[in-house]
């Protein structure tokens, strides 16, 4: 189905999770810090990683941004830290989803499987290309090109521009795009997705205005 990644200093936490996971069947490698985690990135790929933020060496955020830069990875934070700025710091950095300890493993099961069948399944046909004067998007190599130069999205910034795309001119609530895009509206508010097209709007620059604010109402791309 998959394989996992899971970063956390405490053995305990690391077991448990790898119990539910191979049990989902997922194959599963666990690091105890954030620099072991880099290290196992830079070797291997895959398809999501479950990081704590609080360890030794480096913790989970540093190690999340320096990933970014070497893969596109779906991350899903753990933490004991459950304060709201806490939150929106990750979703800042790009991660998928946050779950606070203690958890559910089952929970977190769902959104493990949540998160990478959002990653794998699109509903644009395949080798669709498309151009919006010099912004060029291409959903199956999920990549983003700006006049000719390649844009770095994280991987929930190329999630919400898809979908913005695939319903051009639609307005979008700011529940209908947490139900479709992050897959479930069991987490999230309107900051989280505030963050998400803030960060966006950033990443595409003369052409952020194609992502336009409908006050009261949500986000819809206009082109």
């Amino acid at each position: 189905m998959g394989r996992i990644l899971i970063v956390d200093d405490e053995p305990k936490i690391r077991e448990v999770i790898r119990e539910y996971a191979e049990f989902n069947g997922y194959a599963v490698e666990e690091a105890g810090n954030g620099m072991e985690a880099i290290g196992l990135c830079k070797l291997n790929d895959y398809d999501l990683i479950i990081m704590d933020i609080m360890m030794p060496k480096l913790d989970g955020y540093s190690a999340c941004k320096e990933i970014r830069k070497i893969k596109d990875i779906p991350v899903i934070m753990l933490s004991a830290r459950g304060e709201e700025y806490d939150k929106l710091y990750g979703f800042e950095l790009g991660i998928d989803d946050y779950v606070v300890k203690p958890f559910s493993p089952k929970e977190l099961m769902a959104r493990i499987n949540v998160a990478l069948t959002r990653r794998n399944n699109t509903s644009i046909e395949p080798l669709e290309i498309i151009k919006f004067e010099g912004l060029e998007i291409n959903i199956p190599a999920r990549s983003v090109t700006i006049d000719g130069k390649k844009a770095e999205l994280t991987p929930k910034e190329y999630d919400l521009l898809f979908y913005l795309v695939q319903n051009k001119n639609i307005a979008l609530s700011r529940n209908k795009l947490l139900s479709d895009v992050w897959g479930y509206d069991f987490y999230g508010d309107d900051r989280t997705i505030d963050t998400h097209i803030k960060n966006l709007r950033n990443s595409l620059g003369n052409y952020r205005d194609y992502i336009v604010t409908l006050r009261g109402v949500g986000y819809k791309f206009e082109a």
